[in-house]
C-alpha cells in the first residue's frame, strides 16, 4: 500500500488474546501482512507488516547468535527509527528482555545503570558506538548488525514463560534516582489489548508518533496497540510543534497521543482545519489537563481529546475516556482487567464515592517492584499505591486532584497545586502554569505560581493574578511568588519539570 493510498478497513477483530506479547504480535504482522498493510512510516520510507516479521525474525536470530543468557537484559541505544522497533520487537521474540533509553544518555549515566540494574548487553546507534563501546563494562554491538543482516540461527529455542520480563522501564525520576522496572509479556498485552478495546483501534488507523520511543506511552500505547490493530504508525524522530501540521496532512494521521504541553505548543501553528481532517481523536496523558485547556485543545483540533491516566509501575494506562461517552475534568473509566480504588492514604482504608483519596490501582499490568529496590516498592498485597490524589465519582470515572507529596502544608492547612494551576490557566492572560510548594519562613510553605502570558511579550500584573486565585480558591491559595517565564522548562519525557522550579525558588 503505498502512501498515497486510502488506508483499508473492515478488518475482523482478534479471538481471544493469547496470554503473551509476543505470541499475540507475531500473529498479527503475519494476518496483517496478508492484508498488505503498512506497519512503520517515516523520513526513511514505509515497511509493511509482512516485512517488519521478516525483519524481526532475521534479528532475534542475530540475537541468538550473540550467545545471550536466556533473558538477558538488551538496551537499545539510537535515534528514534524503525530499526529500533525491529530490535524491541526481536528482543521480545528471542525471550530477551528490551529497555530503550533516550539516544543522549551520557556515557557514564549509562554506564551507571548497567552495573545497577543487571543490564547484560547494549545495541548500540552509528552515533553511539564508538563512545560506548570501550566505556560501558559490557559488550556493544552496532544496532545496524542485528536488524540489518541477513542469516542467523534458523531454529528457535522454547517460547519463554509469559512471566518472563520482556520490557525494562526507567522511572522520570522527578524526585531523585531513577528506578527500574521489569513488565512481563504478560503484562505488556493486557495493557495494549485494553487501550486498542478503549480506543477502537482498526487498521483503518494512523498514529502520528510524537513522543519518545523510550517512553512507556511511546512503546506500549503507540507501538503494541497499534500493532496489534494493524494500525499503521508514523514515525516522526524529534517533536516540533511548527511542524505537526505539515506531518498531518503527509501521512493523514487520526490519532495523535501527546503530554499537554505537546499540545498547546503545537496551537499557534494550527493551518487551514481542512489540513486536519483525517484525525479523529487526540488522546492526552501522563500530565494534569485543566478544563480550561482542554476545550481550547478540542476546539482548535476540532475532534475529541481523550483524557487517560497511568504510571509506568502499572505498565502505562490505567484508566480513559471512553470515546462514546468522554467526561471533561475525568481521566476516565478503568481498562479490562484493572481496578481503581480510591484509599485512604494513612489508614488505607477504601473512601466513600465522591471522597478524595489516594489512586491505587490492581490488576494484570500492576509491577511486582523495582529492580534492586522491592523493599521501597509502593507495591503492597498486589495494589499499587500511586501517590497520587483523586475520587471516582458514581459513575465510575476517575478525576486527579494531585500529588501527595507535591501538597503545599501552609500553616497546617493542604493545599493542592493543581486547583491552583487550574484556577490560574482560565485567567485570559494566562496560557501555561506550574505552582509548587516554596519554603517560608513563618508559614512552613506557600504557593510557588510559574505562569507563561497568553501574549508572548505582554506584562502581567502579579496582584491582580492573586486576586484572581483568591475570588476562586479563598485567600489561603493565592501565591506568594509569581513569576513570568517564556516557556515552562520540561523534562526529557514532556512534563513540566517541577524539580526545575523548585530550584528557581530555592535560588531566588
Amino acid at each position: 500500500m503505498s502512501g498515497s493510498e486510502a488506508p483499508e478497513s473492515g478488518a475482523a477483530p482478534r479471538g481471544p488474546s493469547p496470554p503473551d506479547l509476543d505470541v499475540a504480535l507475531a500473529a498479527a504482522l503475519v494476518r496483517h501482512g496478508r492484508q498488505g498493510r503498512v506497519a512503520l512510516r517515516g523520513d526513511g520510507g514505509q515497511l509493511g507488516y509482512a516485512e517488519l516479521g521478516e525483519r524481526v525474525a532475521s534479528a532475534a536470530a542475530r540475537l541468538r547468535d550473540l550467545g545471550l543468557r536466556d533473558g538477558a537484559t538488551v538496551v537499545i541505544v539510537a535515534e528514534k527509527h524503525a530499526d529500533v522497533v525491529v530490535a524491541l520487537l526481536a528482543a521480545l521474540r528471542a525471550g530477551h528482555c528490551a529497555c530503550i533509553v533516550e539516544p543522549r544518555l551520557p556515557t557514564d549515566e549509562l554506564a551507571a545503570r548497567i552495573a545497577e540494574f543487571g543490564i547484560d548487553h547494549v545495541l548500540a546507534g552509528s552515533r553511539r558506538y564508538a563512545d560506548l563501546a570501550p566505556a560501558v563494562g559490557v559488550p556493544v554491538t552496532r544496532l545496524a548488525t542485528v536488524v540489518r543482516s541477513a542469516g542467523g540461527r534458523a531454529s528457535s529455542p522454547a517460547r519463554p514463560a509469559p512471566e518472563r520480563a520482556a520490557l525494562m522501564l526507567f522511572t522520570s525520576g522527578s524526585t531523585g534516582r531513577p528506578k527500574a522496572i521489569r513488565l512481563s509479556r504478560t503484562q505488556l498485552l493486557a495493557n495494549a489489548d485494553g487501550v486498542v478495546a478503549h480506543t477502537c483501534l482498526t487498521p483503518d488507523d494512523r498514529l502520528l508518533h510524537l513522543m519518545p520511543l523510550h517512553h512507556t506511552n511511546g512503546i506500549n500505547n503507540q507501538l503494541f496497540a497499534p500493532l496489534l490493530a494493524g494500525a499503521s504508525v508514523a514515525l516522526i524522530d524529534r517533536f516540533r510543534a511548527d511542524r505537526v501540521t505539515e506531518q498531518l496532512a503527509r501521512y493523514r494521521a487520526t490519532i495523535i497521543t501527546g503530554v499537554p504541553t505537546m499540545f498547546l505548543r503545537i496551537l499557534p501553528h494550527l493551518g487551514r482545519r481542512e489540513r486536519l481532517t483525517s484525525l479523529r481523536l487526540l488522546r492526552c496523558g501522563s500530565a494534569p489537563l485543566t478544563t480550561a485547556q482542554h476545550e481550547q485543545i478540542e476546539t482548535a483540533f476540532g475532534v475529541p481529546l481523550i483524557q487517560s491516566y497511568g504510571l509506568s509501575e502499572a505498565t502505562c494506562t490505567s484508566t480513559m475516556n471512553p470515546l462514546e461517552a468522554p467526561r471533561r475534568g475525568t481521566v476516565g473509566t478503568p481498562l479490562a482487567g484493572q481496578q481503581i480504588s480510591i484509599r485512604d492514604p494513612a489508614s488505607g482504608a477504601i473512601m466513600p464515592t465522591g471522597q478524595v483519596g489516594e489512586i491505587c490501582i490492581a490488576g494484570p499490568t500492576v509491577m511486582s517492584g523495582y529492580v534492586g529496590h522491592s523493599d521501597t516498592a509502593p507495591v503492597r498485597d498486589g495494589v499499587l499505591h500511586t501517590g497520587d490524589l483523586g475520587m471516582v465519582d458514581s459513575d465510575g470515572y476517575l478525576s486527579v486532584t494531585g500529588r501527595l507529596k507535591e501538597m503545599i502544608l501552609r500553616g497546617g492547612e493542604n493545599l493542592a497545586p493543581g486547583a491552583i494551576e487550574a484556577a490560574l490557566s482560565t485567567h485570559p492572560m494566562v496560557a501555561e502554569v506550574a505552582v509548587v510548594a516554596a519554603p517560608h519562613p513563618d508559614l512552613g510553605e506557600v504557593p510557588a505560581a510559574f505562569v507563561v502570558p497568553a501574549a508572548r511579550d505582554s506584562i502581567l500584573d502579579h496582584d491582580q493574578l492573586r486576586e484572581y486565585v483568591v475570588q476562586r480558591l479563598g485567600r489561603a491559595h493565592q501565591p506568594e511568588y509569581i513569576a513570568t517565564m517564556r516557556r515552562l522548562p520540561l523534562n526529557p519525557m514532556g512534563k513540566v519539570n517541577k524539580n526545575a522550579l523548585r530550584r528557581k525558588v530555592g535560588d531566588g
